[in-house]
């Protein structure tokens, strides 16, 4: 099979599962297996962490971690909407434990200051939730000359994750969620040309490149981090409006059949609270509630040990050039 014909295949095929198993309708149905007691229990006391907690998936997951008594640290690029959405939650939830931290995950030095600062003043962090994304319309690069979603998506996720892991590890049982999606199955891992540099620059396809990143970094970290539960999940088709934004078509023809953010972000609360998740191995891939396969049947994305920790060792050195000394 040549390699047009292969991610034709790969996309056709991602399309006819997105369409039995991430429209709301699959919601629905996979929703009759929960259960419902998995989600009856209080947080109070327990600390998490939420990037792009504003909107979409981010805010609903906040507000059902507000509701069960968490304490939650909004990390939010934007002041004002992170500010109206924090009252927000306050005032459904009737729980004050919400703050507020503005940091844009593409700015690359800044996330690193924002770990080393966050792990200075807090004592504790029981759970981090990497639920902010990026879809850039075309390619763009931030101060430090980093391609911007890659920034954002990648290594932004990276050094949070990496510099916030000490404080993860002195805290009780330590979880680690990240938000990725269904694109990355017609992705294989690349390990070269990270910044998009060459080639044409395919926003929504770099997303999905980046998403797969996600799910690599999350199953290598399982690996090095045994203390810590990490998993990695796919919210299914949800209508926010970062997806309206940036795919505008996709958006707009498939509308109806998808999920609300509070179905989006059911399988993320789940895995944050939940002591079932905790049973399941760590660095699995999940969707409703259910670990899944992170490839397509037949699909040619899987890669190799080898090039995955090669991954991580350029991910790695290209962090440490960034850290604040």
């Amino acid at each position: 099979m040549g390699n047009t014909t292969m991610s034709l295949y790969r996309n056709s095929a991602w399309f006819l599962k997105g369409m039995t198993e991430f429209t709301r309708s699959a919601f629905l149905s996979a929703a009759k297996h929960f259960v419902e007691k998995d989600l009856e229990v209080s947080m109070a006391g327990r600390v998490f962490m939420i990037t792009g907690a504003n909107s979409g998936i981010g805010r609903a997951t906040a507000m059902a971690i507000a509701k069960r008594g968490g304490t939650v640290h909004m990390v939010c690029r934007n002041k004002d909407k992170a500010e109206e959405a924090r009252a927000d939650i306050v005032k459904e939830s009737g729980n004050k434990e919400i703050y507020v931290h503005i940091l844009d995950l593409s700015e690359t030095r800044k996330v690193w200051e924002f770990a080393e600062a966050f792990k200075r003043k807090y004592k504790a962090l029981n759970v981090l939730i990497n639920n902010a994304g990026c879809i850039m319309s075309e390619r763009d690069v931030n101060a430090e000359g980093l391609e911007k979603s890659f920034a954002s998506n990648v290594m932004g996720v990276y050094i949070l994750t990496k510099g916030l892991i000490p404080l993860l590890e002195k805290s009780a049982e330590p979880r680690v969620i990240t938000v990725s999606s269904g694109g990355m199955l017609v992705q294989k891992l690349r390990t070269g040309n990270l910044q998009t540099e060459i080639g044409r620059y395919d926003g929504t396809m770099v997303y999905a490149q980046h998403k797969r990143q996600q799910v690599v970094m999350t199953e290598q970290w399982a690996k090095t981090h045994s203390n810590v539960h990490f998993s990695v999940m796919h919210p299914g088709w949800v209508d926010t409006p970062a997806v309206a934004n940036a795919m505008p078509d996709f958006h707009q023809s498939m509308k109806d059949s998808m999920r609300t953010p509070e179905q989006g972000a059911d399988t993320t609360v789940w895995l944050a609270i939940s002591e079932a998740a905790a049973t399941k191995p760590s660095g699995s891939f999940f969707q409703d509630r259910r670990m899944v396969s992170a490839h397509l049947p037949l699909a040619w994305t899987h890669s190799s040990q080898l090039e995955q920790q090669k991954f991580m060792s350029v991910m790695e050195d290209l962090a440490k050039t960034f850290q604040p000394h």
